[in-house]
């Protein structure tokens, strides 16, 4: 029964039936993939490739710092544990132009013209894709909207952070179990930094100056800093300098947080009713409030098994895998990858089962990664320099400290300063 299952399913997925399907028989794939719901949803969709293909799929599945750092260290060392790799737009452009990780070609019908243009630009390096983008996401409020109309408070698109604040303190009731906010605050670059940057920038600050000399001791900081850690030291869970994005997820699921700023794609695993949305908020200045991201599928450089890797990408970023998820049995429509290709949007089944829809891409859209005169780097919650997770890292874990109470957020602030300028003056940057 469970072949004849695949067979069919390989049908709708558009992966042929034939004894040319088997051309690849024997071969291995090892996929290093981060743990979020979309990717593990992979690896069960993913049974009729193999039946159909024959080709073995090894998953390697890292929760999202781990996977960070030992993507990087193999990929860079060409030690060739893995043969498809997650990365994200921080890496994949300067991988690709480093000529880490390799170009990606795509037949006809693919239609590579299909893809958000936020998400093929982000993940290529000048006009060369070198990531494919399994889903895409911004950033935006996640809100109970019970709990905000028992509060009596309510949170509009772009909504100033004072007034976020005020609906946080309302919808604060930690003795029956609810937070007002829940937001990240484990150290990494892509983790605390990712919603902690977003803040920065709203407030008008930035990561360097025009001369990419740090500027973590500007005001600009030392306000977003502070306004972030009496936010969630005061509303939000204990322990949230422990939390990223699956533990949060599981509070939400569970009943305890008032709202939650992150991922659109958390959207799809939300599981409590009457949840509704309003696009990022911010201090005066909404360009940067919400980031752009993808968690997207690269070939390292040199795999032995580099043509069946390209192969499996085509089909996993394809438009026939969106179909197959929304028509899968265990998934559905309201879980499919979003946040890649316009043409998502435009199914009628989708835009049924997802009322996060248009909310995901307005803010996928107004994300605003180019240079200005405020930040002269590409990149809202990272900035597109190679030195950049060696310096978000060491600044996420002061960020961690000062949230946790262990630092003043001024102490912390220095300490991110100095570590930021002495990565960035060996780098040679001044």
């Amino acid at each position: 029964m469970k072949n004849l299952r695949n067979t069919a399913l390989g049908l709708a997925l558009g992966i042929a039936s034939t004894s040319a399907a088997h051309a690849q028989d024997g071969t291995e794939l090892t996929i290093a993939i981060v743990n979020n719901g979309h990717m593990i949803n992979m690896q069960k969709v993913a049974e009729a490739y193999t039946e159909e293909k024959g080709v073995k799929l090894n998953w390697v599945s890292l929760e999202e710092g781990v996977l960070r750092e030992q993507v990087t260290s193999d990929t860079a060392t060409g030690g060739g544990q893995y043969d498809i790799i997650n990365i994200g737009m921080q890496e994949a452009p300067i991988w690709g132009a480093a000529g880490w990780i390799e170009p990606l070609e795509f037949g006809a019908d693919y239609d590579t013209d299909d893809m958000l243009p936020a998400m093929r630009n982000g993940l290529s390096a000048d006009g060369t894709l070198y990531a494919a983008p399994f889903y895409g996401e911004s950033s935006m409020v996640m809100y109970r909207k019970d709990l905000a109309d028992a509060a009596g408070v309510t949170i509009a698109d772009n909504d100033s952070w004072t007034n976020v604040k005020a609906a946080a303190k309302a919808m604060h009731d930690p003795e029956n179990g609810v937070y007002g906010a829940c937001l990240r605050g484990k150290p990494g670059w892509g983790d605390n930094m990712a919603f902690v940057t977003t803040v920065v920038n709203s407030f008008g600050g930035a990561w360097f100056d025009k001369d990419y000399r740090p500027v973590l001791d500007s005001a600009e900081w030392k306000d977003a800093i502070n306004f972030y850690v009496d936010l969630l030291g005061n509303y939000g869970p204990p322990g949230s300098e422990g939390n990223s994005f699956n533990e949060i997820l599981a509070l939400y699921n569970e009943g305890k947080c008032g709202m939650w700023i992150d991922a659109t794609i958390a959207a799809s695993f939300l599981e409590v009713d009457g949840v509704a949305y309003a696009q990022s908020p911010n201090a005066g200045n909404p360009v940067g409030a919400n980031w752009l991201w993808a968690w997207a599928m690269a070939v390292p450089t040199g795999s032995p098994n580099s043509e069946a890797a390209h192969d499996f990408i085509e089909w996993a970023t394809s438009k026939e895998y969106i179909k197959a998820v929304g028509n899968h049995p265990d998934f559905g429509w309201g879980s499919v990858p979003t946040g890649t290709r316009a043409s998502t949007y435009d199914i009628p089944e989708f835009k049924a089962a997802a009322p996060f829809a248009d909310a995901e891409l307005a803010a996928i859209e107004s994300a605003a990664p180019e240079a200005t005169d405020i930040k002269p780097y590409v990149g809202v919650q990272f900035a597109a320099i190679p030195e950049f997770p060696e310096v978000g890292t060491a600044v996420a874990q002061e960020i961690a400290a000062a949230l946790s109470g262990a630092k003043s957020v001024d102490d912390a602030l220095e300490a991110a300063q100095d570590a930021a300028d002495s990565i960035m003056s060996e780098a040679g940057y001044y």
